[in-house]
């Protein structure tokens, strides 16, 4: 299942006096769709988060309002969800340098996604494929050989704490304190200190046993949850807005669950 809140952000940089830095302005939009669903692929569907737009702050347009164009590139034949994100990456990647935007782009500045569904000849579980437009274009499988689990990204520092049961800044600072970095051995392989933060910390959840409506509901907690506690913290204040949810099954494909509608004015 997928799940995904509705907010993007846009920063305007306002000069104020010469010689004095820009003054960066965040402006949130609360109905973006970052749940995607494609009409000719039935079994798949995907979500985005990190840089919400391509383009200048007065061109930009988000990954949803491309899929027309992304859809006339497909026929009806159906991909695996390994060549359905190969090819949602290769066309996002070709959007992002027609638009001039930043290659490589700046730490934390990518627009990440995250493709799941059923492989349409297989009688194997569904899978789950993540890539960075530009950084990290070639698509990686999150839970590979048939694990059972959740992933997650975006401002996902609450969703790990009830999760996971510590922050993902945590290994860092932790390593930075007793000045231990990781060993040059090391360096590309799991770190082991946060191998043991998940092995102690986190939530024994059995993701295996869950009902698809757990698996609902936890979602919209984990969601819920972000935005709730961004009404008090001082940060940006990135995750908001009406949250869509979505299942894909082998026998019924891609079903939306709960998403918003255009509306009018509503009056009393």
């Amino acid at each position: 299942m997928l799940a995904a809140d509705s907010r993007v952000t846009l920063n305007a940089q306002i000069q104020t006096l010469p010689g004095v830095p820009p003054l960066i302005l965040p402006s949130f939009f609360d109905n973006a769709t970052k749940l995607l669903k494609v009409k000719s692929q039935k079994y798949v569907g995907a979500i985005t988060y990190g840089v919400g737009s391509i383009g200048t702050p007065q061109q930009a347009r988000t990954a949803h309002s491309y899929l027309p164009e992304f859809e006339a590139t497909l026929t009806d034949d159906p991909l695996t969800v390994e060549g359905f994100a190969q090819r949602l990456s290769e066309f996002f990647l070709a959007r992002w340098n027609d638009a001039h935007m930043p290659n490589p782009a700046p730490p934390r500045q990518d627009m990440v996604f995250l493709v799941g569904g059923y492989d349409d000849d297989q009688a194997a579980y569904g899978r789950v494929f993540e890539f960075y437009i530009p950084s990290r274009p070639i698509p990686n499988e999150t839970l590979p050989g048939g694990q059972f689990g959740a992933t997650w990204g975006g401002q996902a520092e609450i969703a790990s704490r009830l999760v996971l049961g510590y922050d993902p800044r945590t290994t860092g600072v932790v390593r930075e304190f007793f000045h231990s970095p990781v060993q040059a051995e090391l360096v590309g392989q799991p770190d082991p200190l946060d191998v043991e933060l998940k092995n102690k910390l986190q939530a024994p959840i059995p993701w295996q046993f869950l009902p698809l409506q757990d698996c609902v509901d936890l979602s919209i907690f984990l969601i819920r949850s972000t935005i709730a506690m961004q009404k008090w913290i001082i940060a940006l204040r990135g995750v908001g807005g009406a949250i869509d949810v979505a299942t894909i099954t082998r026998t019924e494909g891609f079903q939306y669950v709960q998403q918003k509608k255009i509306c009018g004015e509503v009056t009393k």
